[in-house]
């Protein structure tokens, strides 16, 4: 096959760019509402009083909070701009802590087509979110990457099904702008300045008491389908797989699966019980393998497990290696956190 058969026509609209719709504002009990859908009880998301002792002016989001305002703010993108497919699975995540959300921040929100690469015939798509503070600084960028999936690979049931199913303002499956209305926006060419947390002590175990190789010990997470729900309206995730049987076995599925951004924040809370200190993570990586099943019946168990991938002693920092498994099967692919320690 020659490199002009496995260029995609979306790469012409690769960098294409616009902002969110005013300004996204960080409510304290809406990260409340998020830590608790991704169970996530660390005092840090809830407390001032410990928030303020880690050196925070207020409660902190949880590291994976920035997908429920990116997913919306990634609505144009998918429904006019990225066309060509009927809908998309998620793959990877990357989120990048430049410093913690914190209750109280007012955020702009930049959407850019970052990446498009063509393997085995499928379109590998990045789009990236970067969150900007009132004085002009990122304070997080997320990267996510889906794969494109056209009519010729959905069972012709799955769109009527989904669109009897889906709320009243969404269907993931009526997607697709017009080509001859298409005209692109780039990226502004201006200053980009990125926060910098590394002025606070972190909360998390001191430096030279780590080792490559220590234990992060193991956690069961129980999921139900009511787990799912919650989570899908709290993150604003309308995928009826996620708690709709017929439509999940309809699309080629053995049962309702949970999100993969769900699966992800248990697993960053997993993390941050063993760190001490969820704001010293500076960057999250997740590469999904399997979906977790969760049976009406039964619902899911996770198993998340870690160790101490790598030690930088230059930067006090390190690498965990974080592993989940639903029914004996591996769910992450390959995740990594990078942590500052004392």
């Amino acid at each position: 096959m020659t490199a002009a058969a496995e260029t995609s026509p979306l790469e012409a609209r690769l960098g294409h760019h616009y902002q969110m719709d005013g300004t996204y504002l960080v409510g304290r009990e809406k990260l409340r509402e998020y830590a608790r859908a991704v169970q996530d009880y660390h005092p840090a998301h809830w407390d001032v009083a410990a928030a303020a002792e880690l050196g925070y002016a207020d409660v902190i989001a949880p590291l994976t909070f920035t997908s429920a305002p990116g997913m919306q703010c990634n609505r144009r993108m998918f429904e006019s701009i990225v066309v060509g497919y009927d809908t998309y699975l998620q793959t990877e995540e990357v989120f990048e802590q430049h410093r913690p959300i914190v209750a109280g921040d007012e955020l702009t929100i930049d959407v850019e087509l970052t990446a498009v690469r063509r393997t085995a015939g499928r379109d590998f798509i990045t789009v990236t979110n970067t969150f900007t503070d009132t004085a002009g600084e990122r304070v997080h960028t997320l990267h996510t990457t889906v794969v494109g999936v056209t009519a010729d690979d959905i069972d012709a049931g799955v769109k009527t099904a989904v669109q009897k199913a889906m709320m009243h303002d969404m269907n993931i499956l009526d997607i697709g702008g017009d080509d001859a209305d298409y005209v692109k926006t780039l990226r502004p060419e201006t200053e980009i300045r990125i926060a910098d947390g590394s002025g606070r002590t972190p909360g998390t175990p001191d430096f030279d008491s780590i080792t490559v190789g220590d234990d992060l010990g193991v956690h069961h997470t129980r999921l139900s389908r009511g787990d799912l729900v919650n989570y899908a309206g709290v993150a604003g995730d309308a995928n009826p797989i996620h708690w709709d049987e017929a439509i999940a076995k309809l699309a080629g599925l053995p049962d309702v699966i949970a999100h993969g951004m769900l699966t992800m924040g248990l697993g960053a809370g997993f993390a941050s019980t063993w760190t001490g200190d969820p704001g010293a993570v500076t960057r999250y990586t997740v590469r999904l393998s399997q979906p977790a099943v969760v049976s009406a019946a039964e619902g899911a168990d996770i198993e998340y497990s870690g160790k101490v991938r790598s030690l930088d002693p230059e930067t006090r920092s390190g690498v965990l290696l974080i592993g989940a498994k639903s029914a004996g099967k591996k769910i992450f692919g390959l995740a990594t956190m990078h942590v500052r320690f004392r």
